[in-house]
């Protein structure tokens, strides 16, 4: 199951990561953001040993979400040794998203 990350430990979660991370940043009244949640769900099981799967709701998290610069969402950011790798913004097929995680593996 993806892990819950938010303003508060981020930083401890995500940029300290030794895996590659990836971060779906949503909203509760988004439908895309809806759509892709159970693909985020999916990706977390299957990736669970490579890769940490987290979730950050911008409504409960602005700072983390202004910081970097999440404008539109659903937002997943890829993060490798605390730095964003690659990026993925709107609903896609799972495929678009197992792509560019197994490109940091």
């Amino acid at each position: 199951m993806a892990l819950e990350v938010n303003d508060g430990n981020f930083d401890e979660i995500v940029v300290k990561s030794a895996k590659p991370v990836l971060v779906d940043f949503w909203a509760e009244w988004c439908g895309p953001c809806r759509m892709i949640g159970p693909i985020i769900e999916e990706i977390s099981k299957e990736y669970s040993e490579n890769v940490l799967v987290t979730k950050c709701d911008v409504d409960n998290s602005p700072a983390i979400a202004a910081r970097y610069g999440i404008r539109n969402i659903p937002t997943v950011l890829f993060f490798k040794n605390g730095e964003i790798a690659d990026k993925q913004v709107g609903a896609v097929p799972k495929s678009n998203f197992v792509a560019k995680l197994k490109a940091l593996i």
